[in-house]
């Protein structure tokens, strides 16, 4: 069964090489990427990987392929002919496929006992983890704690993408006057209808994924992120303007850059205390207590600069749509 699934994601994975490789259409390339992004989700759970096919599944096919389709509103659907050049791109995608599997001829079988991955650090994990955090998610345990710096550095990294938009994109905007404005999904009612009423629960659902990663598939990412879906859901159908008067753009910047400054702050409280940075065990008198209120802090900083992240991406590539259209009419 593993087996064949890896052929499927492999043939899917040539299919959408060459597609992108020669067609013209950035919607269908978007939309290939999406699939595929939502077969691998399919993939990582058959293979006992939840967390990491609950990410997949929530930013690969999801928030991704949303603001992927956004740009596409302020690029158009169609490449550039002129810089169009499919031969080169198949002959990169060729190189790069060979050397891919000529790097898989000396990796272990899959599975094996014996496997690197399988005798360093994963028996420490699997043994060590029950008796220094203590929480039945080792995944969290491992992300959140053992390798918290690598965690710290992707909270990192999604702030700095918010910067880098903002700085392109927030501050060329044109405003329009209120009766301008147009309002979206008005003729759609039932989608309007359901979706104040599914809304609600989706941001319910986003905070038990929060605060229940130590006991099942969750954290801060994919909380992050569901909270962020909801908050757009709102926008394409009630309007950007709409959105902002609901959702305060000030306030979500600041939150953004105090998710990272929440996780941070964690690590310099365990220097005060006489620890190592990002060592939650000297939070609290028994090791395991410090290490359960690190995770809990440090996952509330990830899902809170997750969610204003990806809001404040959307909310201003969507404006700038506005903008882009105001000048071509």
């Amino acid at each position: 069964m593993e087996i064949l699934i890896n052929v499927i994601l492999l043939a899917f994975l040539a299919m959408t090489a060459l597609s992108l490789a020669f067609t013209k259409d950035l919607f269908a390339s978007v939309m290939l990427t999406g699939i595929y992004s939502l077969l691998s989700a399919g993939f990582f759970v058959l293979m006992d990987a939840v967390d990491v096919a609950f990410t997949e599944a929530a930013v690969g096919a999801g928030i991704s392929t949303i603001l992927m389709l956004t740009t596409l509103t302020m690029t158009g659907r169609f490449e550039n002919r002129k810089l169009h050049h499919p031969k080169i791109a198949l002959s990169v995608v060729i190189v790069t496929g060979i050397m891919l599997v000529m790097g898989t001829v000396d990796m272990p079988a899959f599975g094996s006992p014996s496997a690197p991955a399988q005798t360093h650090v994963a028996p420490y994990y699997i043994q060590q983890s029950a008796q220094d955090i203590d929480i039945p998610n080792i995944v969290t345990s491992v992300l959140a704690s053992y390798r918290g710096f690598d965690t710290f550095g992707e909270v990192v990294v999604v702030f700095t993408a918010v910067i880098g938009v903002l700085a392109l994109l927030e501050f060329a905007r044109v405003e329009r006057a209120d009766s301008e404005k147009p309002v979206p999904m008005l003729q759609h009612k039932i989608l309007r209808i359901v979706s104040k009423i599914l809304i609600p629960p989706i941001m319910l659902f986003a905070l038990y994924v929060q605060f229940h990663g130590e006991y099942s598939p969750g954290g801060g990412f994919q909380a992050g992120v569901i909270f962020a879906s909801s908050i757009i859901l709102y926008a394409m159908l009630f309007g950007i303007e709409q959105t902002r008067k609901a959702v305060s753009v000030p306030v979500v910047k600041v939150l953004s850059a105090l998710g990272v400054l929440i996780y941070g702050s964690v690590g310099i409280a365990s220097m005060l205390n006489g620890g190592t940075y990002l060592n939650y065990s000297v939070l609290a008198e028994n090791d395991v207590t410090g290490q359960h209120i690190g995770i809990i802090v440090i996952e509330l900083g990830v899902g809170i600069t997750v969610a204003t992240a990806m809001i404040l991406i959307f909310l201003t590539f969507a404006r700038r749509i506005g903008k882009t259209e105001e000048e071509t009419a």
